[in-house]
C-alpha cells in the first residue's frame, strides 16, 4: 500500500512486536510494497533488521457482514501453513516467526493482523513479467517443491471452496445500489452500468467451470496463490517465494495459470516433475476468479465510505482497467497486469 493506516499510530504497531515478539524496536520505517498489505522495514535496539506486515482485516472480509474474526482465521491459518513449512526445511519458503505464544501473527485494535519476519537481502521484482526464462522457471521449480510437501503441512491449512470474496458487494453494484459515499461511487456505479452484460456474462463463465471442474476432480495440494514475479526474490541463497497470505489446498492450476499464461511449456515441465496433468478448463477458471475478485474488491471500496486518497485514486485506475479488460478478450487471454491487490485467497 501507498500509505500506513490512520487508525494505527507506529507507537502502538512498536508494542505489538515488544509484547508478542519482544522486540525492542528502535525505528519503523514505512515501505510502499505491494497492493493489500502495509509495510514497515524494523531496527531493532541492537541494530538487527525486521520486516512487519499488517493487514487490515476489513479488506479481507469474503462478504459485508462477515465478522472480523472469520477473516483473521484465514490470514493465521495461511501463515501457519507457511511457517511449517520453513521449520521442516523449505528453504525458499519466507515465512513468519513464531510469537513467544507459538502464533504466526496477532491482531491489534480489533482489525489488524501484525506479523513479523526476518529481514531477507536480495533482489527484488515488480508484478509482470519473469524477468527471464530462469526466472519462470526457478518459481516453477519452487511450486513443484510446494506442491509435492507431505500433506503433514497442510493441517492448518483452508480448501478452495472458489468463492469469490465481496461477490455480494459487486452483485448490489451491478444491480445498481451504490450510494453517494465518496468521490468514486458513482463513476463506479456508471461503469458497473456500462460493462453490465460483460460481467454477468464472465461471472456465468466463472460457475460453469467451476461446476466443470468439480465433475472431474483431481487431487489436491497445498497452493501459494499468487507465484507472480512481484512475490519472488533472488538471494545469495537462492530464490524465494515471499506473500504466503493467500495459501490454500486446492487444484494445482491456482499457482500454475501465472506461469502458463506467459510460457504453455510450463505445463509440460510439471507433467515431467510431477505426473500431474493441468487442465486447460481449470486454468481458465482460475484466471478469471483473479480478474473477478480484483473487480469485486474495487466495487466493495466504493460502495462504503472513502475521502479520495491516493490510495482510492490508484484501485480506481485499476477498477477501470479491470473492467475494460473482460471487454477485450480476458476469457482467453488472462488478466492485465496492472498490479496485484492481494484478494485470492
Amino acid at each position: 500500500m501507498l500509505s500506513p493506516p490512520d487508525d494505527l499510530p507506529e507507537e502502538a504497531l512498536a508494542t505489538v512486536l515488544a509484547d508478542a515478539w519482544s522486540l525492542p524496536v528502535a525505528s519503523l520505517t514505512y515501505r510502499q510494497l505491494g497492493w493489500g498489505s502495509h509495510h514497515w522495514q524494523v531496527r531493532d535496539r541492537d541494530g538487527g533488521r525486521w520486516f512487519a506486515t499488517v493487514d487490515d482485516l476489513e479488506t479481507r472480509r469474503r462478504s459485508v457482514d462477515e465478522p472480523l474474526s472469520c477473516a483473521f482465521d484465514r490470514l493465521r491459518a495461511s501463515l501457519a501453513v507457511a511457517t511449517e513449512l520453513r521449520e521442516q526445511g523449505y528453504e525458499f519458503v519466507v515465512a513468519p516467526l513464531r510469537t513467544s505464544a507459538g502464533e504466526p501473527v496477532v491482531t491489534t485494535r480489533e482489525r489488524f493482523g501484525v506479523a513479523l519476519y526476518p529481514f531477507v537481502d536480495g533482489q527484488s521484482f515488480e508484478w509482470g513479467q519473469y524477468a527471464s526464462p530462469e526466472h519462470r522457471h526457478a518459481v516453477l521449480d519452487l511450486v513443484v517443491a510446494l506442491h509435492t510437501a507431505p500433506e503433514s503441512v497442510r493441517r492448518h491449512a483452508y480448501a478452495d471452496d472458489f468463492t469469490i470474496a465481496h461477490c455480494d458487494e459487486l452483485a448490489a453494484g451491478l444491480a445498481g445500489h451504490i450510494s453517494d459515499v465518496g468521490p468514486y461511487a458513482k463513476p463506479t456505479a456508471a461503469l458497473l452500468a456500462d460493462h453490465r452484460a460483460t460481467v454477468r456474462r464472465v461471472l456465468e463463465r466463472y460457475d460453469e467451470l467451476v461446476v466443470a471442474m468439480r465433475a472431474d476432480p483431481v487431487p489436491l495440494v497445498v497452493t501459494h496463490g499468487e507465484p507472480h514475479p512481484g512475490n519472488t526474490m533472488l538471494t545469495t541463497s537462492g530464490w524465494r517465494l515471499i506473500d504466503w497470505d493467500t495459501v490454500l489446498v486446492a487444484p494445482p492450476e491456482r499457482d500454475l495459470w501465472m506461469l502458463e499464461r506467459v510460457d504453455p511449456a510450463v505445463t509440460e515441465a510439471y507433467v515431467a516433475a510431477t505426473g500431474v496433468t493441468a487442465r486447460q478448463l481449470v486454468l481458465e477458471l482460475y484466471r478469471i476468479r483473479w480478474d473477478l475478485a480484483d473487480i469485486a474488491w474495487g466495487v466493495d471500496r466504493f460502495r462504503t465510505r472513502h475521502t479520495g486518497t491516493v490510495e482510492d485514486e490508484k484501485s480506481w485506475e485499476l477498477l477501470q482497467a479491470q473492467v475494460a479488460s473482460l471487454d477485450t478478450g480476458s476469457l482467453d487471454t488472462g488478466c492485465l497486469d496492472t498490479g496485484s491487490l492481494d484478494t485470492s485467497g
